[in-house]
């Protein structure tokens, strides 16, 4: 099993302030469509909503297809649980700290299909996997970012 975790401040100098709400925001975005926030991902559709909270999707991640299944758990933290595809498992984006200091953690808990866990290849695996989800982190907190300069863009991009 593929265990990591990281964090990145979601507040940095010259760029624009994000407090709790606006991140919330963004990551309920993403979790919506992630197309413009995960830099890996070339497709990305909610096919089925189980309430208000919890939903499934399916994308495209690294050139494979995957079925999550989406929890929101207000205002902290966005679980997506794998369900189908060949690397199952639980992704967490998760708003950590003060409003001074906010942070944005991701943390991944991953089954390879047909990769015997420990061996180099799972390593292999988990270091190509942490680079993607970093970028991903990255840029997610860049979309939040340019949604908090043009709140317009904000306003449209909101699910119904």
């Amino acid at each position: 099993m593929i265990l990591v975790t990281h964090e990145l401040p979601v507040n940095v100098p010259g760029e624009p302030h994000l407090d709790r709400a606006a991140v919330w925001d963004g990551l309920v975005l993403k979790a919506n469509n992630a197309l413009p926030f995960v830099p890996s991902m070339t497709y990305c559709e909610v096919t089925a909503r189980h309430g208000g909270t919890v939903f499934d999707r399916d994308i495209d991640f690294r050139g494979q297809r995957f079925t999550e299944r989406i929890t929101l758990e207000a205002p902290h933290r966005v679980v997506f649980t794998r369900i189908a595809g060949p690397v199952l498992g639980t992704i967490a984006n998760e708003i950590e700290g003060t409003e001074d200091d906010l942070q944005l953690r991701f943390s991944f808990a991953l089954v390879v299909e047909g990769v015997e866990g420990g061996s180099p290849a799972e390593q292999e695996y988990a270091e190509s996997m942490t680079a993607d989800y970093l970028k991903a982190v990255a840029a997610t907190l860049t979309a939040m970012r340019r949604l908090a300069a043009d709140p317009a863009a904000a306003r449209s991009a909101v699910p119904s």
